[in-house]
């Protein structure tokens, strides 16, 4: 809970900050400590807890500052010897039956950020109520104990083995494929090229060093950071791009034309492929921004489909309720419940190759047969950072109603995350299976930022959708 005289605020998996500023070896004390506090009033969720950490500048230190807090009240620690992703971290917890698990990340912030995500025992991201009790216990002391062992620990090769059990890694060697391989410097470097080194897959890996700047991207899987692994995919021949994020939990992917292939076309591939292939029982959830092509997959193989907020966390509580087969986001984040409630960008690039091999089909070919099939589906995003009152203005305008959008009328409104206008786009009239054109403006609670999303079926009225609404934004104060 964050308030004026403290800096520290828990979201769902956790606080971030920007680095020396807010983000500080105290204030990751005062983070640790209420963790320490929530383990200690529950003993009955599991034993000890496990740490992990990524590349980003000072992370093994605060790592080591949240571990040496949390020995001095009496909790036994896993510490991460080496950089960690986080689906590592959160397979440790659950395998190892910890109570908990602390990743010390930003994920897909810029250089200048990093972050105390918590992951409870389950291998997942802590719930609502989980963390609203952590909050709740910033600035308690701590009880006095016996300084508890802290020991280092590989969690690494146990969860590699778990993913590479998962995919089918013999059809993948015999496929003749090749791919280009990106960790964006982050906390992925070097697992997909192990295992594809392993099987004897042909690769070319960028970015696999570990870079606390990301020198010229954020490690974000999207455009523009995407780029060079679509050039690195023509330059090296290869049949797709694979790329996770600064910790390694959300998947972007390039086709062998070096073109971005969005994580929403990513979900839908692995959507039908393990329905159609797998049969797995079980439903499907999707984020509020993510493609209405998962609608009409589940439609087609009958498969009951549930729409919720903006945020993993959502599909993570419904994995803990339900049988759920898969579940996503619009960010990359995508989580299969049979493995973890949890995103997993190195799992999915594995089973993206799965699908290839599986299908003998090029991502750019697989990506094709979907819109054939179920439309064309067209997405992108704006991030547009603008000062908080201009950002407030533009959803005050946009709840008192608008009646089009690049001249396409609006028919329909939804606020469940954001303000969300269906638009009658007449490119798509007559056009068969054609996608539900939309804009989504939604505001960021912590930042002055406004995001804005649009999906339709051609790329020229996305663009246009997302400009009418940067200008909408921008004139919100006229």
């Amino acid at each position: 809970m964050m308030s004026e005289t403290n800096p520290v605020q828990f979201g769902t998996d956790g606080w971030r900050g920007v680095i020396a500023d807010d983000f500080t070896f105290e204030n990751v004390r005062m983070a640790a400590s209420a963790i320490a506090n929530y383990v200690l009033a529950h003993p009955e969720v599991g034993s000890g807890v496990c740490i992990g950490w990524d590349t980003r500048f000072g992370s093994l230190r605060f790592a080591r500052t949240v571990a040496e807090v949390l020995a001095g009240a009496g909790i036994a620690v896993q510490l991460a010897d080496r950089v960690t992703p986080t689906p590592a971290l959160s397979y440790a917890v659950r395998e190892r039956r910890a109570a908990g698990g602390v990743m010390i990340t930003s994920s897909h912030n810029p250089a200048q950020w990093n972050g105390v995500k918590y992951k409870a025992w389950y291998g997942g991201s802590g719930r609502p109520a989980i963390m609203t009790e952590i909050s709740e216990l910033l600035g308690k002391p701590l009880p006095k104990a016996a300084a508890a062992k802290i020991e280092e620990v590989d969690f690494v090769p146990e969860y590699v083995a778990a993913i590479s059990a998962f995919a089918d890694l013999d059809l993948i060697a015999k496929s003749g494929l090749k791919f280009a391989v990106d960790s964006m410097y982050g906390a992925g470097g070097g697992i997909l090229a192990d295992i594809f080194t392993k099987i004897g897959v042909d690769f070319v890996e960028i970015r696999g060093e570990a870079n606390p700047l990301f020198p010229g991207i954020h490690p974000e899987p999207i455009e523009p950071h995407i780029r060079l692994l679509g050039e690195t995919v023509v330059s090296a021949k290869c049949h797709a791009g694979l790329c996770t994020d600064g910790d390694a939990d959300r998947i972007g992917a390039t086709d062998e034309n070096g073109v971005f292939v969005d994580p929403h076309k990513i979900f839908s591939v692995l959507l039908e492929w393990i329905l159609e292939r797998k049969g797995w029982e079980g439903d499907v959830t999707r984020a509020f921004n993510t493609t209405g092509m998962i609608d009409r997959i589940c439609e087609r193989y009958g498969r009951k489909l549930y729409e919720h907020g903006i945020g993993f966390k959502y599909v993570c509580d419904l994995m803990l309720e339900k049988k759920i087969l898969m579940g996503g986001e619009e960010s990359g984040g995508i989580g299969i419940q049979r493995h973890l409630p949890e995103r997993d960008g190195l799992l999915n690039a594995l089973l993206v190759a799965n699908v290839m091999a599986e299908e003998k089909l090029t991502l750019g070919q697989l990506v094709a047969r979907l819109q054939q099939k179920y439309g064309e589906h067209h997405y992108a995003r704006i991030d547009l950072h603008i000062a908080d009152d201009l950002k407030n203005a533009t959803i005050a305008k946009a709840k008192a109603g608008v009646k089009e959008f690049a001249g396409m009328a609006v028919k329909h409104v939804d606020t469940m995350d954001g303000i969300k206008f269906f638009v009658d786009d007449p490119a798509a009239r007559g056009v068969e299976n054609a996608a539900r054109a939309w804009l989504l403006l939604r505001a960021s609670g912590t930042e002055p930022l406004l995001r804005i999303y649009s999906e339709a079926g051609s790329p020229e009225s996305v663009n246009r959708l997302l400009e009418a609404g940067r200008e909408f934004a921008l004139h919100s104060l006229d």
